[in-house]
Protein backbone atom coordinates (compact mmCIF):
# COMPACT_ATOMS: atom_id res chain seq x y z
CA UNK A 1 0.00 0.00 0.00
CA UNK A 2 1.01 3.34 -0.84
CA UNK A 3 1.54 5.62 2.03
CA UNK A 4 2.76 9.59 1.55
CA UNK A 5 3.00 10.80 5.53
CA UNK A 6 3.77 14.81 5.74
CA UNK A 7 5.66 16.08 8.94
CA UNK A 8 6.43 19.68 9.76
CA UNK A 9 4.09 21.79 9.83
CA UNK A 10 3.53 24.00 12.83
CA UNK A 11 3.11 27.42 14.11
CA UNK A 12 5.42 29.96 13.40
CA UNK A 13 5.65 34.13 12.64
CA UNK A 14 5.29 36.40 10.02
CA UNK A 15 8.59 36.46 8.37
CA UNK A 16 9.52 32.98 10.07
CA UNK A 17 10.56 29.37 7.90
CA UNK A 18 9.51 26.05 8.44
CA UNK A 19 10.36 23.16 6.07
CA UNK A 20 7.49 20.55 5.63
CA UNK A 21 8.92 16.47 4.69
CA UNK A 22 7.01 13.76 2.78
CA UNK A 23 7.71 10.37 3.06
CA UNK A 24 6.74 8.36 1.05
CA UNK A 25 6.48 3.98 0.98
CA UNK A 26 5.15 1.25 -0.34
CA UNK A 27 7.09 1.58 -3.55
CA UNK A 28 9.89 3.14 -5.73
CA UNK A 29 9.07 6.99 -6.83
CA UNK A 30 11.86 7.63 -8.83
CA UNK A 31 9.87 7.97 -11.72
CA UNK A 32 6.64 10.19 -10.49
CA UNK A 33 6.77 13.55 -10.12
CA UNK A 34 6.23 14.83 -6.71
CA UNK A 35 3.97 18.14 -5.33
CA UNK A 36 2.73 20.54 -3.09
CA UNK A 37 -1.09 21.67 -2.74
CA UNK A 38 -2.19 23.54 0.44
CA UNK A 39 -5.65 24.22 1.53
CA UNK A 40 -7.16 26.69 3.56
CA UNK A 41 -10.80 27.00 5.66
CA UNK A 42 -13.64 27.37 3.52
CA UNK A 43 -11.19 27.82 0.01
CA UNK A 44 -10.24 25.03 -2.69
CA UNK A 45 -7.09 23.49 -2.78
CA UNK A 46 -4.78 25.19 -4.49
CA UNK A 47 -1.09 24.28 -5.84
CA UNK A 48 2.14 25.45 -4.63
CA UNK A 49 5.00 23.88 -6.05
CA UNK A 50 5.96 20.39 -7.99
CA UNK A 51 9.24 18.67 -8.71
CA UNK A 52 9.89 16.43 -11.64
CA UNK A 53 11.03 12.77 -11.01
CA UNK A 54 14.45 13.70 -11.58
CA UNK A 55 14.91 16.66 -9.24
CA UNK A 56 15.94 18.88 -12.27
CA UNK A 57 12.43 20.89 -13.01
CA UNK A 58 10.63 22.82 -10.74
CA UNK A 59 7.24 24.90 -10.57
CA UNK A 60 5.84 27.30 -8.65
CA UNK A 61 2.98 29.04 -7.92
CA UNK A 62 3.21 32.44 -8.19
CA UNK A 63 2.20 33.14 -4.74
CA UNK A 64 5.03 31.75 -3.48
CA UNK A 65 7.98 31.94 -5.77
CA UNK A 66 10.90 33.14 -4.69
CA UNK A 67 10.31 32.50 -0.95
CA UNK A 68 9.56 28.64 -1.15
CA UNK A 69 11.72 25.58 -2.42
CA UNK A 70 10.93 22.36 -3.27
CA UNK A 71 13.45 19.25 -3.28
CA UNK A 72 13.61 15.54 -3.26
CA UNK A 73 15.49 12.76 -2.38
CA UNK A 74 14.94 9.90 -4.47
CA UNK A 75 17.65 7.33 -2.31
CA UNK A 76 15.22 8.17 0.58
CA UNK A 77 11.94 8.65 -1.13
CA UNK A 78 11.37 12.11 0.25
CA UNK A 79 10.29 15.42 -1.05
CA UNK A 80 10.84 18.42 0.95
CA UNK A 81 8.97 22.02 0.87
CA UNK A 82 11.32 25.17 2.04
CA UNK A 83 9.22 27.83 2.93
CA UNK A 84 10.47 31.03 3.95
CA UNK A 85 9.37 34.45 4.33
CA UNK A 86 6.47 33.30 5.57
CA UNK A 87 3.14 35.32 5.63
CA UNK A 88 -0.76 35.01 7.42
CA UNK A 89 -1.68 34.28 4.07
CA UNK A 90 0.48 31.37 3.80
CA UNK A 91 -1.71 29.68 6.72
CA UNK A 92 -3.21 26.22 5.43
CA UNK A 93 -3.14 22.98 6.03
CA UNK A 94 -0.45 21.39 3.10
CA UNK A 95 -0.61 18.16 1.60
CA UNK A 96 2.23 16.41 -0.65
CA UNK A 97 0.80 14.20 -3.99
CA UNK A 98 2.51 11.98 -6.28
CA UNK A 99 1.65 11.29 -9.99
CA UNK A 100 3.38 9.03 -12.44
CA UNK A 101 5.04 11.12 -15.15
CA UNK A 102 5.01 14.68 -15.79
CA UNK A 103 5.07 17.66 -13.65
CA UNK A 104 1.27 19.58 -13.85
CA UNK A 105 -0.57 21.91 -11.54
CA UNK A 106 -3.82 19.77 -10.84
CA UNK A 107 -5.03 18.21 -8.10
CA UNK A 108 -6.93 15.38 -9.99
CA UNK A 109 -4.15 14.66 -11.97
CA UNK A 110 -2.53 12.99 -8.77
CA UNK A 111 -3.08 9.49 -7.68
CA UNK A 112 -1.58 9.59 -4.03
CA UNK A 113 -2.00 11.91 -1.62
CA UNK A 114 -0.57 12.25 2.12
CA UNK A 115 -2.97 12.81 5.08
CA UNK A 116 -1.87 16.89 4.92
CA UNK A 117 -0.07 18.85 7.95
CA UNK A 118 -1.53 22.37 9.34
CA UNK A 119 1.13 25.05 9.18
CA UNK A 120 -0.40 28.69 10.58
CA UNK A 121 1.62 31.64 10.42
CA UNK A 122 0.90 34.41 12.85
CA UNK A 123 0.95 38.21 12.31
Amino acid sequence: QVQLVESGGGLVQAGGSLRLSCAASGRTFNNYAMAWFRQAPGKEREFVAVISWSGGSTYYADSVKGRFGISRDNAKNTEYLQMNSLKPEDTAVYYCAARKGAMTTRPGDYYYWGQGTQVTVSS
